[in-house]
């Protein structure tokens, strides 16, 4: 699992580095990696919606206190598979409205 910070209001903070991603298997095992999710998760749209939506899959502390999920180093992987992106970006707003405590932004 990737280091984690905290922001100023208390929230758990996570980089999700997608430097090299280039296609939707590479970001699901990014983000089972850097979130420590668990075995079981699918590797698919859904599962990534309901993992990010489920506190209690977050990071320690998080389910608690929030978490920011800072998406970065994303253009390439937009770039190399546009329609993959657009699913991905889809599947991030869906978790934030339904995740209680999750914000998730690019940078």
């Amino acid at each position: 699992m990737a280091e984690t910070a905290s922001d100023p209001a208390g929230r758990i903070v996570v980089a999700l580095d997608l430097d090299g991603v280039t296609d939707k298997a590479g970001l699901m095992d990014r983000c089972a990696r850097v979130l420590g999710l668990p075995e079981w998760f699918g590797r698919n749209w859904d599962a990534l919606a309901d993992s990010l939506a489920d506190p209690s899959v977050w990071p320690e502390g998080a389910g608690e206190r929030g978490l920011v999920l800072v998406v970065e180093n994303w253009r390439g992987y937009a770039a190399a598979r546009p329609e993959e992106w657009q699913v991905a970006e889809e599947v991030f707003a869906e978790a934030t409205d339904r995740g209680p405590g999750l914000f998730v932004t690019l940078g």
